[in-house]
This record gives C-alpha cells, structure tokens and sequence, in this order.
C-alpha cells in the first residue's frame, strides 16, 4: 500500500455541526507510505474515531477513505484480515493487551501469526525500553507506562506500511518517549513505512513531513 486518501470524511456524530475547523476532516488528506504525520488534536474531536475507520473497525462516518485506489467500505472480512497482518499495524489507545498473560507472551502471540522478530530482536527491545526484567511479569502487575511500552514492542512484530500510534507517550517520561521516537524512526526508515501518531498534547519527537489539527 502507498497511500491513504480521506475524501471529505467525517464522523456522523458530526454531521449536523454548522461549521467544522480541521485539517482533517471534510477535507482532501493524503498520508503517504514513507512519511511521517502528527495529528493534534483536543478531546473530542475524534481521534480514535479516526484511527478505528482506517483500522475497519468502525464505518459510522462520511466521505470516503481510499486505501491507494480502493474504497475501504467495499473491503471484506478476509481483505482486512490480510490488510492487517500485512499493510495496517495499529497502537490503540487502550492498548489492548492480555492482562492476565505476561509481557513476553503477549508478544508471543503476534509474532507467532507474522513470524516476523526473531526472539533476540523481541527480547533487545526490552532491553531497550527498560523491561528486561519485566518480561515474565503479568500484564495486570504493569503500570499504565510499562504497558504502553509492551504494546509498542508488539506494534512492531508483523510486517507494515503504515503504523498508528495513538497516544503512545501519555504515560511515560522523556527518556522512554526519546527510546520509542528512535526505534521507531529506525524501524519506518528500514520498512519505508508511514508513521501517523495522535496526541493531545505529548507526542512523539520526530521529523514529520505534516502536522496536522483535528
């Protein structure tokens, strides 16, 4: 996939709003396989609702999103499930994770699917977001940061054109935003991946190509 085009998307919340002041929606967007965007945007404006339409996990909006050529609202089941193990990774918002597994196991569980980390890349990546000693440890024992670290490391365990991150550093401080901004820029560059982060406020230190408010 190289690109995805929104073409005056809009959530239906908002469809009866006098007037809208966005970047993105009701507007003509292009994100780029290759580049990186930040999205800022304040509570409420949607976001996630954003996140979840390109992930096809929600439809209730306008417009339309193109996925290069395709409308995204012609897809079918088995069309996202290959999307999403090929093209689309996603980090949530709510993170998602298992709480009752370990650190390492919910790992385990997506790398197992891609086959895409071997076990030393997986476990250096703790090292490096400050975990090592974390992996054997139940997701539900983690503080909100360490479990958005975790999440993180499984974002990068299948093969992407693009990568979402929605709030990713929320929780943590400079130091582990810094390591995150870098594995992420190093892992983009080597996929010529595109890189869309959200935030509120905190988001990730990286070179974008566009900034844009929601």
């Amino acid at each position: 996939m190289q690109q995805i085009h929104l073409q005056q998307t809009l959530p239906q919340v908002f469809a009866d709003l006098n007037s809208i002041t966005s970047d993105v929606w009701h507007k003509d967007v292009l994100l780029q396989k290759g580049e990186l965007t930040l999205i800022e945007a304040a509570s409420g404006t949607g976001k996630s609702s954003l996140c979840s339409y390109i992930y096809g996990y929600r439809n209730d909006y306008q417009g339309i999103i193109n996925f290069d050529n395709n409308n995204i609202s012609n897809l079918h089941t088995k069309e996202w499930t290959h999307l999403r193990r090929t093209s689309l990774s996603m980090l949530f918002q709510d993170l998602r994770l298992f709480e009752e597994l370990s650190a390492l196991d919910n790992i385990r569980i997506k790398n197992k699917l891609t086959k895409y980390k071997k076990k030393k890349e997986i476990l250096q990546l703790f090292e490096r977001l400050g975990l090592a000693d974390k992996t054997h440890t139940k997701v539900s024992k983690l503080s909100f940061g360490q479990q958005q670290r975790v999440a993180f490391i499984r974002s990068l365990c299948q093969p992407f054109d693009f990568i979402f991150l929605d709030e990713p550093v929320s929780h943590l401080d400079e130091v582990n935003s810094s390591t995150i901004s870098e594995i992420l820029l190093e892992e983009a560059t080597n996929r010529q991946a595109g890189v869309i982060v959200t935030s509120i406020g905190k988001h990730l230190d990286l070179p974008y190509n566009q900034v844009l408010k929601l």
